[in-house]
């Protein structure tokens, strides 16, 4: 049986899957703040884990999307685990999965434990937004074993780091800035043991709305077999309330495959000769993207179309991308979308703030 709730733009659901007996999932649907927690240490032990871990999220989070004061709530209810299994409720060495996002127009923040996953399907091309906390994701950044090989090893499911285990946890934190239309997932591996990434962002971007989503994603997991519990909890990005966005009006408008469908129309209009629509549609654009190594900010559209290249570079900076963090380094190696010339010199600002950040913490880096 599968538990939903949806509050368009933003729905989450979650189901027992076909070979357990309880659900040891949690979710928290409570926009701006989202969450997902997979609780560990068997029937209601792991649920109740879950349970507490998504319910002090809830009291403790902030008001608006701070990775400092998100990452505090998330470690208030890591305290809260450990307190609740050294005083019987639950067990001992019961623990859970927390990765909580809060939104803020485009931009996500994230706080991460364990190998529950956020994406983002940023115009049309899904991106891993975290890192699993896990023995295969150890392997696999050690190059031991292939993505692929991990999917069936018997260790699959060692996680390295949860709540409950370790009163001093730290979590992962990320900052991304999103576009609108994009759409950002929050799963359980549940999900993600069952459909590969290529699915994922088929799925995500063909459903029509986030509700959609779910119900497809879950359906999918549990036809590859649903071998654990589903957890889904979907959000689509809205136009930051500071700037409009262009050609959003219809319902429906604005969706990650809405990127590729400006593309075909482009294409079209050069076909058709009429190439002023595509070269002002591409002069109204911004990207930001890694260039030799160092942020450089364009107008126009990434790649070709048509063999016409539609983007002119603006400025190379001199703020290095090696010190960011490696989800936002692969981001920006196929380009970060922004509305405007000056939405992208904004979106620059931001990621200095992060390089200056970091260098301080690692003597000798490049500013």
């Amino acid at each position: 049986m599968t538990a939903r709730r949806h509050a368009d733009p933003y729905a989450g659901g979650t189901d027992v899957g076909r070979s357990r007996s309880g659900n040891e999932d949690a979710y928290l649907l409570a926009p701006p703040l989202l969450a997902v927690a997979d609780g560990l240490g068997g029937h209601q032990a792991g649920e109740i884990a879950s349970g507490i871990a998504v319910d002090v999220l809830a009291d403790q989070a902030p008001r608006a999307a701070d990775p400092k004061a998100l990452a505090r709530a998330v470690r208030a209810a890591n305290a809260a685990v450990i307190q609740a299994a050294e005083s019987g409720r639950g067990r001992s060495g019961m623990g859970t999965t927390l990765t909580a996002a809060m939104i803020d127009g485009t931009r996500i923040v994230i706080a991460h434990v364990g190998d529950s996953r956020a994406y983002l399907l940023h115009l049309g091309s899904l991106q891993r937004l975290t890192e699993d906390h896990s023995m295969m994701a150890d392997m696999i950044r050690q190059g031991t074993i292939t993505e692929e090989d991990a999917r069936h090893h018997p260790n699959r499911s060692v996680i390295t780091r949860a709540l409950g285990s370790d009163p001093n946890m730290l979590p992962d934190t990320y900052e991304v800035q999103a576009s609108p239309g994009d759409r950002l997932l929050l799963c359980t591996d549940g999900l993600t043991s069952m459909v590969r990434d290529p699915d994922i962002e088929r799925i995500l971007g063909e459903s029509e709305t986030a509700d959609q989503a779910v119900d497809r994603l879950i359906s999918v997991a549990n036809a590859a077999g649903g071998q654990d519990n589903i957890t889904v909890v979907v959000a689509e990005i809205a136009p930051d309330p500071a700037g409009s966005e262009p050609g959003r009006g219809e319902p429906g408008a604005g969706r990650g495959w809405a990127a590729r469908a400006l593309w075909v129309l482009a294409a079209l209009a050069l076909i058709g000769g009429a190439a002023w629509g595509a070269y002002a549609y591409a002069r109204a654009q911004a990207y930001v993207i890694d260039e030799s190594g160092y942020l450089a900010v364009y107008e126009g559209v990434p790649g070709e179309l048509a063999g016409v290249s539609l983007h002119w570079r603006s400025t190379l900076t001199s703020i290095p991308t090696d010190v960011l963090d490696p989800i936002t380094a692969a981001r920006l190696r196929v380009g970060v979308r922004a509305d405007s010339l000056t939405d992208a010199y904004e979106l620059v600002d931001e990621y200095r703030r992060q390089a200056e950040a970091a260098s301080e913490t690692t003597p000798g880096a490049d500013q």
